[in-house]
């Protein structure tokens, strides 16, 4: 039987703007991320968040702005610090682990804190609140009820670094099968393009000059 593909909520979510670049950039894997300053930016502030949180090493000085901000996070939601934790589950949901042939799903906590029953989880964003996309946190939400089995409630939040905002959505133990129904869903739609070969594109305005497959006839480049 064939191998069902893994994925990721970045693959979804890349396979739901456009098929056919999610299948030049994923699957073939033709065009390597490019490292722009902001993706850059983005993984320094990861990075130093973390070992600020885990291991109290001070900030760098262009993340110093921040550390009030950290320091409410961890003050508002007390408990057991986890930085960076990384998830993996099975095709029949169960946890493994990261690197392993059987995981179907993987995603990382940025920031993770277990409070007896309940958790917190927080997911660092060095871009813009506009595009604010909580499915991301529905997943991560759904990592920790099959992680940590003890818990019945997380609260789950997206922390715009730059603007402040901290958009936050609490997520019940009960709402699990109905979260899970809606994410099968749309991994079925990648799962019947895998098995079918067919990968087709979806024009949008990022067509113009954001996309790198330049052998698509829709590419503004070309």
């Amino acid at each position: 039987m064939k191998k069902s593909p893994s994925w990721s909520f970045s693959s979804i979510k890349n396979f739901n703007n456009c098929p056919k670049q999610y299948y030049h950039l994923k699957v073939l894997k033709e065009y390597p991320m490019e490292e722009t300053e902001a993706i850059l930016y983005g993984n320094r502030f990861h990075k130093a968040a973390e070992e600020y949180l885990r291991d109290g090493i001070e900030l760098p000085k262009e993340f110093g702005q921040f550390k009030s901000a950290l320091d409410k996070i961890v003050e508002m939601y007390p408990g057991e610090i986890h930085c960076e934790l990384k998830f993996a589950l099975t095709e029949d949901l169960e946890p493994c682990d990261f690197k392993s042939r059987e995981a179907w799903w993987r995603g990382i906590a940025d920031l993770l804190i277990i409070d007896g029953d309940r958790a917190f989880v927080v997911d660092y964003k060095t871009g813009s609140a506009k595009y604010a996309d909580q499915g991301q946190l529905e997943l991560m939400a759904l990592a920790v009820f099959k992680y940590f089995p003890q818990i019945r409630f997380v609260k789950a939040g997206l922390f715009f670094v730059i603007g402040r905002s901290f958009p936050k959505v609490g997520f019940k133990y009960e709402d699990q099968d109905k979260l899970w129904v809606k994410w099968l869903s749309e991994y079925g739609r990648m799962r019947t393009a895998h098995d079918t070969g067919v990968f087709n594109p979806r024009p949008s305005g990022l067509c113009k000059k954001h996309c790198p497959v330049m052998e698509c006839a829709h590419n503004g480049r070309n």
